[in-house]
């Protein structure tokens, strides 16, 4: 009886942890976890969790980043691919490739990004056609966005 609630209480407890890389602290490799990261220092390799990724003003990511949600502040360069959010502070910078399924950027963040965005589409009928029109823009903030809209003819 008393050995139950014991293991509910670690299994809903390591839900909360956070791996961290501190500031001056630099990791090559690929880091896998269910458990959320803080990254404040530099990552050159691969990011796979279930859990939230925090990437501070001093943090680096080089590489691939695959989780749920994610917060930039600092830097990412390489493949990003999230089941959830993108959020984007006004220091954030971000490059590569970026496939999620919403994305929040405040001004002045730097998205320098092929971007998909994934799970909020509907299908069209098959009678249905539409026309695909994509363009480059620039943002108020400066930041050169990459558009592709669809409309239906």
């Amino acid at each position: 009886m008393f050995t139950e609630s014991k293991k509910q209480k670690t299994m809903s407890s390591s839900s909360n942890q956070q791996n961290m890389i501190t500031q001056g602290t630099s990791f090559v490799g690929d880091l896998i976890s269910e458990a959320g990261f803080r990254i404040e220092g530099n990552v050159n390799g691969t990011i796979k969790t279930s859990g939230k990724v925090v990437v501070g003003k001093t943090g680096v990511i080089n590489g691939t980043l695959e989780g749920v949600n994610a917060d930039f502040e600092g830097g990412f360069s390489g493949k990003l691919k999230l089941s959830g959010t993108l959020t984007l502070k006004a220091s954030a910078y971000v490059e590569g490739e970026v496939e999620v399924v919403k994305l929040a950027v405040e001004p002045g963040a730097t998205f320098n990004a092929n971007c998909s965005m994934k799970g909020g589409v509907k299908e069209l009928n098959k009678g249905e056609q539409q026309k695909i029109i994509s363009k480059t823009e620039k943002t108020k903030s400066g930041t050169m966005c990459h558009l592709i809209t669809k409309h239906l003819l």
